[in-house]
């Protein structure tokens, strides 16, 4: 493919045209993006043959993304990701109730959240960038203020996916922005992650409760199931964590968070975030789900991944964790970055 970026109709969507954008650099990698939820369809990239391949779990049809059962394939995720505990919080003296979509808690923005909109995309003028933005509505899914999103994703020389987030409000109110794209750096030759080799340089989670609720405590990771500070088998422990669906607390900010390889295949991962914490979900709730007629409709437990950079879940609610209450004046920013190689 030509580098620059090409445009594909993708469906319809609340009367509005879906189209799939694509951007390809000079080394031939690619990514695609829909107006869909500002989800991430594809990221192609070379394995140690130099054979090109989809390395996140995707489907060819919009029907695959609108399906029930949906696991927020590649979105956008807020106003909120994760969880908000029993689907409230009082902010400045005023209780605001949350749309739930839980019955213990509030995921992910609620019913309807960024994942399941209609998101505005312009082409930048470098040929490498998209803009994607989106106005959330004061009282959307519960939420205070009208909120200005803006993303931009850039593809670079150096096969980096950069995610630039930033956000302003009109009012007082929470914000946690993440991607969930699920990676399978085997672009789908092996059906699971648990060989993958992971990094995260993390030493400490946010404790959770039996709907995985953060407690306020956080608690050390070392020596642990979910201790990842030196490369292991994603399934090595896998089982002893009970799957792994757990906020960790990152070393430091502005440094790299993890580190993804697949030996068979020969590609590495690394990713870096200016977000405190990256949430490990290891596909536990993916399942076979054939109700559409998608070529591509249905993946097993462990298929893939997700390195979801975020603050903590429940912040609203734990005046301990870093604040996530943008205020109007205030610009809400977020850089993360996954970067592609051979080892």
């Amino acid at each position: 493919m030509k580098k620059g970026i090409t445009k594909n109709a993708f469906g319809n969507f609340e009367d509005k045209a879906v189209t799939a954008y694509t951007i390809c650099n000079e080394n031939n990698m690619q990514v695609t993006v829909i107006n869909y939820g500002a989800t991430i369809t594809q990221i192609i990239t070379p394995d140690k043959n130099g054979i090109a391949a989809n390395v996140i779990l995707g489907f060819d049809m919009l029907e695959g993304y609108i399906q029930n059962g949906h696991q927020y394939h590649g979105c956008i995720v807020g106003r909120y990701c994760n969880r908000i505990a029993n689907s409230k919080f009082n902010l400045d003296g005023i209780d605001y109730r949350l749309a739930s979509n839980h019955e213990h808690f509030s995921l992910h923005g609620g019913n309807k959240g960024f994942d399941k909109v209609w998101w505005d995309i312009e082409e930048q003028t470098d040929g490498r960038s998209l803009k994607l933005s989106y106005l959330s509505k004061d009282g959307e899914e519960g939420y205070p203020g009208n909120l200005q999103t803006e993303l931009i994703y850039k593809l670079t020389a150096n096969n980096e996916l950069v995610l630039n987030y930033s956000a302003h409000t009109d009012k007082p109110t929470p914000v946690n922005l993440t991607n969930h794209s699920y990676f399978n750096l085997s672009a789908g030759k092996a059906e699971t992650i648990l060989n993958h080799e992971l990094k995260i340089f993390a030493s400490q989670y946010t404790a959770a409760d039996e709907n995985l609720v953060p407690t306020g405590k956080l608690v050390s990771l070392l020596n642990s199931a979910l201790d990842f500070n030196t490369a292991k088998k994603t399934g090595r422990d896998i089982n002893e964590a009970g799957g792994y669906d757990h906020n960790m607390i990152l070393n430091s900010a502005d440094n790299k968070a993890a580190e993804l390889f697949d030996e068979t295949s020969g590609r590495f991962m690394e990713m870096f975030t200016t977000e405190p914490a990256v949430q490990l979900y290891t596909g536990n709730a993916l399942h076979f789900d054939n109700e559409t007629n998608n070529t591509k409709s249905s993946f097993i437990q462990y298929a893939g991944l997700c390195l979801e950079a975020q603050h903590y879940p429940n912040s609203p609610n734990e005046p301990s964790f870093p604040n996530t209450i943008l205020r109007p004046g205030e610009n809400y920013r977020q850089t993360t970055i996954y970067k592609f190689s051979i080892r």
